[in-house]
């Protein structure tokens, strides 16, 4: 089942923010996340907030059906707009996850990106993204998403190999993830996304690379390339932990790292964070960059995170509670923190540096500025920016962020 929530304090009924989180929003961007948070069957490595329909029966009724899913998150950004009170930003990203999204009738993601146009509005060339199940697209439904204003869209791809799908319980069928970038692109759709993930048990360099260049050869612009994480209590931590394949290990990803690095790059790919890579600068998911630089968004959905000045707060996970909050008037927020000015500052160092502008070597404590000297000499970061005032990973670094980053917290 789905992870727990983090602790916190309660969540106001009304979901109202203290002033100080509104102060001087408008120099912020604002994004919304819609959590979709349905599918056909749970992939073995996933921990994220989804349900089938028989994890559902009996446990949230007509509540939790996907029928009236869209008009749910309407209430919820329509309960947005009222916390947000005369907040004037239009929204500058919309993305849809889940989940499958596309279980959905494509004229219900339509309702919900309906929804926070009219309570907000859409900046000038605002980034509308869903995520899909090559499975569960196609033609139609694609010219369907892209009418309601869609204009990106990520595939779940995983990977080329019929072998490697069926250790992560992937439906899909090889080599439909590529026809759907075709499929995609015909609709009109001016960025597509590839999502793989390597290091599944079983996996060889050769499976990898094949899974590269059948994601190149489909031409997307956009690549992310995850690896894989073993999450307590999902099917596939039990069978490992039963010995019926092998645990992942950490050397074979950076191997397979450095493999899609070589391969991405010679097509044209730059990386801008640390597990992403684009063709091209408007090629980069700008709804993710929102997030890892810290900015403003909303997101509305069973288990649905947010964050708008230095508040953050999660959503109730099941979605029979999900819909009753809201159908009681109330805020389906499950708890709250208020981030002190040393927490902003250190996640802001822990995402900042993934990325590959870096973060500002002026948010360094002195144990912190000692280690990154270290890092530098150690090769873990690049001298050229750092010698303008920044941050910022070298490939080397790359493949050891987390510890880089552990260090430059202190």
């Amino acid at each position: 089942m789905p992870s727990v929530l983090p602790d916190g304090e309660p969540m106001p009924e009304d979901g109202a923010l203290p002033p100080a989180a509104l102060a001087g929003a408008a120099r912020r961007p604002l994004g919304f996340y819609l959590h979709v948070p349905y599918c056909a069957t749970r992939c073995g490595y996933c921990d994220f907030n989804t349900y089938t329909a028989s994890e559902l029966r009996g446990s949230g009724g007509v509540l939790a059906s996907r029928d009236n899913y869209a008009e749910q998150v309407t209430e919820e950004v329509r309960l947005a707009r009222k916390v947000l009170g005369d907040d004037p930003r239009p929204v500058e990203t919309v993305f849809v996850g889940g989940g499958t999204p596309t279980l959905l009738a494509a004229a219900d993601l339509g309702r919900m990106l309906a929804a926070v146009r009219e309570e907000f509005g859409l900046a000038d060339g605002a980034e509308i993204t869903t995520e899909a199940n090559p499975e569960s697209v196609d033609p139609r439904y694609l010219a369907e998403l892209r009418e309601a204003g869609f204009n990106r869209v990520s595939f779940g791809m995983q990977s080329a190999r019929r072998h490697v799908l069926k250790v992560l319980d992937r439906t899909h069928t090889p080599g439909r993830p590529e026809q759907c970038v075709a499929e995609a692109r015909a609709a009109g759709f001016d960025h597509v996304n590839l999502d793989l993930i390597y290091g599944t048990p079983g996996e060889s360099d050769d499976d990898w690379r094949a899974s590269l260049e059948a994601a190149l050869g489909a031409g997307p612009d956009h690549v992310s390339a995850y690896a894989l994480i073993v999450e307590e209590g999902t099917q596939l931590a039990r069978r490992i932990r039963r010995g019926e394949v092998p645990m992942t290990d950490g050397d074979v990803h950076a191997d397979r790292y450095l493999i899609a690095e070589e391969l991405l790059s010679a097509a044209g790919f730059e990386w801008y964070e640390v597990s992403n890579w684009a063709t091209t600068p408007e090629g980069r998911c700008r709804h993710n960059e929102l997030y890892w630089r810290g900015a403003d968004w909303w997101g509305a959905g069973p288990g649905a995170h947010s964050h708008v000045g230095g508040v953050r707060w999660w959503n109730v996970k099941h979605p029979g509670a999900y819909a009753q909050a809201l159908g009681e008037g109330r805020s389906p927020g499950a708890g709250r923190e208020l981030l002190a000015d040393e927490e902003r500052r250190v996640e802001r160092i822990l995402l900042e540096l993934r990325l590959s502008e870096g973060c500002p070597l002026d948010l360094l404590r002195p144990a912190g500025a000692a280690a990154a000297e270290r890092a530098l000499a150690d090769g873990l970061l690049d001298p050229a920016p750092y010698r303008q005032g920044r941050a910022v990973l070298t490939l080397r670094g790359r493949l050891l962020a987390d510890a880089v980053v552990r260090d430059l917290v202190d």
